[in-house]
Order: structure tokens, then sequence, then C-alpha cells
């Protein structure tokens, strides 16, 4: 399974800029995580979901349970 992260921050009306700028974590390197080939090694991790959950005014758990109910993915 993989998150589609980009399907998200679309739905959302955020840019990586935003989330950034309203998280505090560089643009860098949300930019690389954000869009890196998502692999079982490679999921989204505590600082990007921090990042998503912060540009919301939102808790971790509200961003992670709408990233599992609604972009899930398979990997195929």
């Amino acid at each position: 399974m993989k998150i589609d992260i980009k399907a998200y921050l679309n739905s959302k009306e955020l840019t990586i800029y935003q989330v950034s700028k309203y998280s505090g974590y560089g643009y860098t390197t949300l930019h690389k995580s954000f869009n890196k080939k998502q692999t079982s090694a490679t999921s989204l991790n505590l600082r990007d979901l921090d990042a998503l959950a912060q540009s919301q005014n939102k808790a971790m758990w509200q961003v992670l349970k709408e990233l599992e109910e609604h972009y899930l993915s398979d990997d195929n």
C-alpha cells in the first residue's frame, strides 16, 4: 500500500511551499520527501505527518485517519 500524498495536497488545496511555511519544516526537505518514490522501506514519516497537521491546524491522528481512509492505494 502507498499513500497518494499529491492527491491529498491537491484535495486540501495545499502546496508543498504552504506546508513548509506553516509547519516550519524546510521546503527542500518536504519536497524531496513528498516527491520520492514510495516503497515499503520509505513510508510517510512522522515529520511529514507533523508538517501536514501543522499546516492545517489539525492533530497528526486526524491527518493520518484521512490519509488511511481516502488516500491509500495498491502498489501495483
